[in-house]
């Protein structure tokens, strides 16, 4: 006892210098975080003036990223300290597991989910098929390029290029719905829910097939068919489970706030809701799934079922803490990319390959936007896509922080080359496509004049009556064409009815959320709703 005293007294008799380095190692931080809070500060001023004044040229997402540029540029000439200079770069653990979450779970908590359950088939084709096909396009072309000498790539297995085809497919459009959003400009409903719904589960295929493909490479093995089968089945599956592992977390915590009286105490209540969500994204992480699409539907469910099992206080404060903490953190992904411009850390910039990878973006995005929407137009879509909606929403992909993080992770020795041109796809796509966006939205007559109503076939769900009609109307199409559209349309009536008369009389008991007051069961031309929630439970049970 009396040894290790002294051994104690001795460490802090010669921990002098020690002492003082720690503590020049926490100004060091000290001075580096008011830095970086000082300028999140003025990217959220920016916002707020872009809102005022209207400057639809620059959206928030480029303001945060030029502020990130000029306050990069300021410190490279400033310091050179390559600790310093280390801190404002861009880590790509800490925009997965702290700045990502909050956005994703903010986008599936607030999903206006009616519009885009009833585009799904679309999105879901932009999505999925829409990713692999800009995936193996841009992929195969910077192979060939490599092949060619043009660009320095590795030009003899292709693999190392697809994985740079799939990150570059995410389109994380958060600059252009910055604008579609705003009310100001008044967007059309059915394009908001198209480009909305494609960013959010385009991300998540971008980066499930960044990381299948990513188990396959082997810089000296060649790619075999047998190869890219095999990622595709893993790709399915790895979505299937995220989206299980989502709903699944979903589902427990609305079934706990159901039949608990954790309501009464507000601030456990938002807490928890906020840790189950982050719990869905760790899980799926931690089993390789992707954290991002099963957070995204856990925001879902919890939207659909929970948020009637919360308090008054908590149901008023819960969504806008959430948008809170998504704008801080969309505003510091933007921010942190535009500093890490100047940290020296890259080596190797080859504008051609900059040029070359823009150009294959856009025919990429162009050979799958067009062609998915002329068959969801020709197959299942009553609400047609007019072509020039087609095109804003070519116009509208962009790449952002999930494809940079992405490149942090390429293997081989190519890393350099493929991390700068992507992080200047992102600041090309943000700043130039996401300032040309209002223009376009106005000259392709995308808004509507405040006093529109939301469109009609954008909001409401088939009905046989209009399907009966449009089918007299159109005596011009074939017959052929006329009974598919019949059979889709009542395929999805019929599978829409019975899972509302599932979810109303077992899944909303038990979980939770809005069903139909049994007195207008019979009654179609009323749309009265109770809220099945303990409260009101509780006071049925009292009453009667």
């Amino acid at each position: 006892m009396r040894s290790r005293f002294l051994r104690i007294l001795e460490d802090g008799e010669g921990s002098g210098g020690g002492e003082e380095e720690e503590e020049g190692e926490h100004e060091f931080y000290a001075l580096n975080t008011l830095l970086l809070v000082m300028v999140l500060g003025l990217c959220i001023l920016c916002a707020y003036l872009i809102k005022k004044y209207r400057f639809y040229f620059i959206p928030e997402s480029s303001a945060a990223l030029c502020v990130g540029l000029v306050v990069g540029g300021i410190a490279r000439m400033i310091t050179h300290n390559d600790e310093e200079l280390n801190f404002i770069s861009f880590k790509p653990e800490l925009f997965f597991f702290m700045l990502l979450p909050p956005i994703i779970f903010e986008a599936g908590y607030t999903l206006r989910r009616k519009n885009f359950f009833r585009n799904l088939g679309t999105i879901t084709a932009y999505a999925v098929v829409g990713t692999l096909i800009s995936t193996f396009f841009v992929g195969y072309l910077v192979f060939a390029m490599g092949r060619l000498k043009v660009i320095d790539v590795d030009g003899n297995n292709p693999m190392e290029a697809l994985l740079f085809g799939s990150l570059i497919s995410a389109v994380d459009p958060v600059a252009t719905l910055s604008i579609m959003g705003s009310p100001e400009l008044n967007c059309d409903p059915l394009l908001y829910s198209l480009v909305f719904g494609e960013s959010v589960l385009n991300d998540a295929v971008a980066i499930v097939l960044f990381r299948t493909f990513q188990k396959y490479y082997d810089e000296r093995a060649e790619l075999d068919e047998a190869k890219v089968g095999q990622a595709t089945i893993a790709f399915v599956g790895v979505s299937t489970g995220s989206v299980f592992i989502g709903v699944l977390t979903g589902l427990v915590c609305s079934y706990i706030f159901r039949h608990t009286r954790i309501r009464d105490y507000p601030k456990y209540e938002v807490s928890l809701l906020f840790l189950f969500a982050y719990g869905a994204y760790a899980i799926a992480e931690s089993i390789e799934l992707s954290g991002i699409m099963s957070l995204f539907f856990c925001g879902i469910i919890l939207a659909h079922y929970n948020s009637y099992n919360l308090s008054k206080t908590s149901q008023t404060t819960a969504e806008e803490i959430f948008a809170s903490l998504a704008c801080v953190a969309e505003s510091f992904v933007f921010m942190y990319m535009g500093m890490g411009v100047f940290t020296g850390r890259f080596k190797s910039w080859d504008p051609a390959f900059v040029v070359l990878a823009i150009l294959f973006c856009l025919v990429g995005r162009a050979l799958n936007t067009f062609p998915l929407s002329a068959v969801s137009n020709l197959v299942f879509r009553r609400h047609k896509i007019p072509l020039r909606m087609q095109f804003v929403i070519w116009f509208a992909g962009l790449r952002g922080a999930i494809a940079f993080a992405l490149s942090q992770n390429m293997p081989g020795r190519h890393k350099d080359a493929y991390e700068t041109t992507t992080l200047s796809i992102v600041v090309f796509t943000t700043v130039v496509c996401g300032g040309l966006t209002e223009p376009m939205l106005r000259y392709a007559g995308m808004k509507r004049s405040p006093d529109h109503e939301d469109d009609a076939d954008a909001a409401q769900p088939l009905n046989p009556q209009y399907e009966l009609a449009s089918i007299g109307d159109s005596e011009e199409k074939t017959q052929r064409a006329q009974t598919h559209r019949v059979r889709i349309a009542g395929y999805y009536l019929g599978f829409h009815a019975k899972w509302r008369d599932l979810d109303d009389r077992y899944l909303k008991p038990l979980f939770g959320g809005q069903v139909p007051d049994d007195d207008d069961d019979d009654d179609h031309h009323h749309h009265h709703l109770v809220v099945n929630s303990p409260t009101t439970t509780a006071a049925a049970s009292a009453s009667a």
